[in-house]
């Protein structure tokens, strides 16, 4: 075998894993279909490359995947450090009684809380700073008191290094040269945070401890091999373990390859491996073991945001991290039943300066929320006075994966969505009731987008399931390890393993998972 480990991807499960495995002295492969960004490289003008094609990946191989089907559009990344290097730095540990049920026995809050103890520690998170606190912390804390929900607000950890002696009141205080330079305790240089607001779209002054800075810096220092612009097409048994194929997406064109090992570590999301699963399986047949639970229990966690438009008031969402705090509602004491978050929410100002131009998108539904943006700004007043409600929350996860031709008997096999909204409309439109009364009771207004309201489609950032741990095959696709039933030594580790929304950010809990499921496998000596 070529190597003992291949990972195929290098999001929140991919690096855990090649991390921990580097460090028991596996021979590691990392396969990542994106770019390894950095402040130089990072996109900013409109003709940068931020979008990553997956249909011609070897010319359009940018910063964001956005997959869009019929009543749902999902946004990705592609980079080396995967999603930590698009989300919002938020580290969150859900509600204690989502382990109540629907996970397999060997899941329980006791097992897990270590290891999101472990995450926090590794990618050091921490509480923005009581003196740093942006206008849409100030204005989450006051609307929380305004409709009787003070004792729900809280700050939220986030993966990003400040400097305490930092403050919005110095003179200049957004100019870098304020940011200090230190080398972190995996031996990566970074910066302190200056409020840029550019989270999504790379720190100027590396200020987010991605993990592109702590477990694939650790991975990489005990050898791990990390490949950018290798996009996997294919798993096939082989001897004693399994070989891979990939496209080296050189030079605007598909080189192709291939390695082997005796693991496989699926890392590519819950779109990507549920995809390459249901490739493997239904179109080449060379994984015919996956059990035929592979693409149900899908779930979008939840997403939605509100604009709230503030006519004689300034939010400046352009400053500040992206999430700083939320609005607790996980403990299933609403009268309604509902589960779910509130939170702050951020844009970088390249984001602003395309709503504020109208920028047309592929998709008209996208388009469509693109107008609705617009108008309200110019009917409602600037971008500086707007605030976007974000949520997440527990919805029914009936979603269904599945590899389908576009004209029915005819054409290739593509991925494909069935999403009933129906039984999560009611945690929706409770999230939207509650982004209503916080923009009404702080002076502003909520509006609704008409992707809601008339065509009910969502957009996610944090899709979950569709690879669902079960206790066998009959009600699962991978075990408690992330084991896949049926086919020893592949694992799948990332957020398709979830079996049901977890109501917050995914991040910490997908990499708590993979901090369990690789204490196990090193231990067994796989």
């Amino acid at each position: 075998m070529d190597f003992d480990a291949i990972i195929i991807g290098s999001g929140f499960g991919g690096a855990v894993s090649a991390c921990r495995l580097s460090q028991a002295g596996y021979r590691v492969l990392v396969l990542e279909r994106g770019r390894r960004y950095d402040a130089k490289t990072y996109p900013r003008r409109d003709d940068d490359p931020w979008w990553f094609s997956n249909t011609a990946p070897e010319l359009w191989n940018g910063w964001f995947d956005i997959r869009v089907f019929k009543h749902m559009a999902v946004l990705s990344s592609a980079a080396v450090g995967g999603g930590s290097i698009v989300y919002a730095n938020l580290s969150a540990v859900p509600h204690k009684s989502l382990f109540y049920s629907g996970w397999p026995p060997e899941i329980t809050w006791d097992a897990l809380a270590p290891h999101y103890e472990t995450v926090g520690r590794v990618m050091n998170v921490q509480k923005v700073p009581d003196n740093q606190w942006p206008k849409r912390t100030f204005l989450m804390q006051e609307g929380a008191q305004a409709i009787g929900a003070g004792d729900r607000f809280q700050t939220l950890e986030v993966a990003v290094s400040f400097d305490p002696e930092w403050t919005y009141n110095r003179p200049d205080p957004f100019n870098p040269k304020h940011s200090k330079r230190f080398v972190n305790e995996h031996g990566v240089e970074q910066g302190t945070c200056v409020h840029l607001g550019n989270c999504d779209i790379g720190c100027d002054v590396d200020a987010r401890n991605t993990l592109d800075r702590n477990y694939l810096a650790i991975a990489e220092r005990n050898k791990a091999e990390v490949r950018p612009l290798h996009l996997v097409t294919g798993i096939q048994p082989e001897g004693s373990g399994y070989k891979v194929t990939f496209d080296h997406l050189a030079e605007k064109r598909r080189q192709a390859g291939s390695a082997t090992a005796r693991i496989v570590v699926l890392a590519a999301g819950s779109i990507g491996s549920t995809e390459l699963l249901l490739q493997c399986r239904d179109v080449e047949g060379t994984l015919t073991n996956v059990s035929p639970r592979l693409g149900y229990n899908w779930s979008s966690n939840g997403d939605f945001l509100t604009p709230g438009f503030y006519r004689n008031r300034e939010v400046q969402p352009t400053q500040g991290p992206t999430i700083t705090s939320a609005i607790n509602f996980l403990d299933g004491s609403r009268p309604d039943g509902q589960t779910f978050w509130i939170q702050d929410g951020g844009f970088p100002n390249v984001v602003a300066n395309w709503l504020s131009r109208g920028t047309r998108a592929g998709d008209a539904r996208v388009r469509a929320f693109l107008r609705f943006a617009t108008a309200a700004i110019r009917r409602y007043g600037p971008l500086e006075n707007v605030m976007p409600w974000f949520a997440q929350g527990i919805d029914a996860a009936n979603g269904r994966l599945l590899m389908r031709r576009r004209w029915w008997l005819m054409g290739k096999k593509m991925l494909d969505l069935d999403w009933d909204i129906t039984e999560s409309a009611k945690v929706i439109e409770a999230i939207i009731d509650t982004h209503k009364k916080l923009s009404k009771s702080t002076g502003g207004i909520g509006l609704v987008p008409p992707s809601w309201s008339v065509d009910k489609f969502l957009i996610t950032p944090h899709p979950l399931g569709g690879c669902n741990m079960g206790s066998s095959a009959a009600d699962g696709v991978v075990d408690h390890k992330g084991e896949v039933f049926g086919h020893r030594n592949l694992f799948v580790l990332d957020g398709s393993i979830v079996p049901e929304a977890l109501g917050v950010n995914p991040s910490r809990s997908i990499a708590a998972l993979t901090e369990r499921a690789m204490s196990l496998i090193t231990k067994e000596g796989r």
